[in-house]
């Protein structure tokens, strides 16, 4: 029977949505760091004091019930309402201060990380960032879940319930060995993407998807450009056979000044007039509170790049 004078905690209603969203007792145990026994009496007062059943058990798998699919999105609600509550309470409304936990994609991560820790810094120190480098699909369900509060990714990710909040425009560059006849050359169209053996990242990385786009632009079959054989998980190796003569790729323009130093490499870039580029930019659940935060540490995000794509550029002489 549902106790009228009732109201459940907020470890009660984080224990639910944790549960929920991993339908696994031990794991949503392990990711609230508390004892297996301790989920379970949360979960059960909860429901006692709700006078419904929220989760169904079994020896073999966790079931959220028709009532708890449809309180679910009141709980996260709940949860990032309390959190909101905490991280302005230790500020001025707007300011960042706190936990903060991000998303970034990997071909972002490395080349404005350095900058942007920088400028947390100097800007917000009182805020606490926490950082998660994950391919955008697995970003997209963390921040589902509530285990990220936004993510740094390539747009569009045409993601239900997110908002998305465009922050720069960033210039794709191909990256050959020095001995390649395109080397160093700034007035290259899409066409020639089809004369180049471009190595790739494996799937789920964005930057494969781009290129891929690229080359259907162009209207080349991708297959005919690029070497679906040798691929990598990381643009470090990709050019460290690049530089073995084993093909080109492309390279966002932030990460030349990091991963192209290397004299064996060489740097060509596509005409003025040519739209090869990526759009960068945060997404957030449309349901958070902290919009504004969120704003500012997009702000904050710009800059890094400016400053990355600005040290990119003189290291390459452009």
């Amino acid at each position: 029977m549902h106790n009228k004078e009732y109201r459940p905690t907020l470890a009660q209603l984080r224990t639910f949505v944790t549960i929920a969203e991993n339908k696994h007792f031990g794991t949503a145990a392990s990711k609230l760091e508390i004892s297996q026994p301790s989920l379970s009496q949360a979960l059960v007062a909860l429901e006692q004091g709700l006078g419904i059943q929220l989760i169904e058990r079994s020896t073999r798998k966790v079931i959220v019930t028709s009532p708890g699919e449809e309180l679910l999105p009141y709980a996260k609600a709940t949860l990032e309402a309390a959190d909101a509550f905490l991280a302005h309470a230790r500020g001025a409304h707007g300011t960042l201060t706190g936990p903060l936990t991000i998303g970034i994609i990997p071909t972002i991560a490395p080349y404005i990380l350095p900058e942007l820790l920088q400028s947390i810094t100097q800007n917000y120190p009182e805020l606490e960032p926490r950082f998660v480098e994950e391919q955008t699909h697995h970003l997209l369900d963390k921040l589902r879940e509530g285990a990220i509060d936004i993510a740094i990714t390539a747009l569009p990710t045409e993601a239900s319930g997110m908002v998305e909040v465009p922050l720069y425009t960033e210039k794709f560059t191909v990256v050959t060995n020095s001995e390649h006849p395109l080397a160093g050359r700034t007035d290259l169209t899409l066409s020639q993407l089809e004369d180049l053996d471009l190595l790739l990242l494996d799937d789920g990385h964005c930057l494969r998807d781009q290129a891929l786009d690229l080359c259907r632009r162009a209207k080349i079959n991708p297959s005919e450009a690029t070497n679906a054989v040798t691929r990598a998980s990381s643009l470090t190796t990709i050019l460290q056979l690049v530089m073995g003569g084993l093909g080109t790729t492309l390279v966002p323009e932030s990460a030349l000044a990091t991963e192209c130093t290397s004299p064996s490499l060489s740097v060509a870039r596509f005409s003025e007039d040519i739209s090869a580029e990526r759009q960068v930019g945060l997404t957030y659940r449309s349901s958070a509170s902290r919009a504004e935060e969120f704003l500012a540490f997009g702000r904050l995000v710009t800059g890094a790049f400016n400053t990355a794509l600005e040290r990119s550029r003189a290291a390459c002489g452009s």
